[in-house]
């Protein structure tokens, strides 16, 4: 028996769901911890965002995967570009067009928003889902992503550092 696979905006009541597979994401990227209240609140802001669209993709009641995305604005571009947050597809429902479906509706969203340009992260060390992004005709960009983590206010330091 053939089962459907439904795309739907996120809701609330998806939150749990959506930070198990966040889980299953942050055990694979170097840079990342799983931390459910963090996930949780940022979910959250997500779902309450115009400029942010979180989908799941539900098969037969089961949340298969989901995918989240944000609209930038690109200097480069002149325009709004749409930053795919996460794409997440549950262990059992990878290799049945799941992602494909979410990636396919995120850029769905972003497009219809006015986005000129998709872009994603990526942890360098996961294989398959680098696979999964050129078979679908994204490139590698010779961008790197930097982080930079506020410390605390009392220390003196800013936003560049210390000298």
């Amino acid at each position: 028996m053939k089962q459907t696979l439904t795309i739907r905006p996120a809701t609330a009541s998806d939150i749990p769901a959506l930070v198990e597979l966040l889980k299953l994401l942050f055990e694979l990227e170097q840079d990342f911890v799983p931390d459910p209240g963090r996930q949780t609140a940022a979910l959250q802001l997500m779902l309450a965002s115009p400029l942010a669209a979180v989908l799941v993709a539900e098969t037969d009641g089961e949340v298969a995967g989901f995918c989240g995305a944000q609209l930038l604005v690109s200097t480069a571009e002149g325009g709004w570009s749409g930053e795919v947050e996460d794409l997440v597809v549950a262990p059992q429902w990878r290799r049945r067009g799941v992602g494909t479906a979410l990636l396919r509706a995120v850029g769905d969203w972003a497009y219809g928003r006015g986005a000129v340009r998709m872009r994603l992260n990526c942890d360098d060390q996961n294989l398959p889902a680098m696979a999964f992004y050129r078979r679908h005709g994204w490139e590698i960009s010779h961008l790197q992503i930097w982080f930079y983590h506020r410390p605390d206010p009392s220390s003196g330091d800013s936003i560049v550092g210390r000298p």
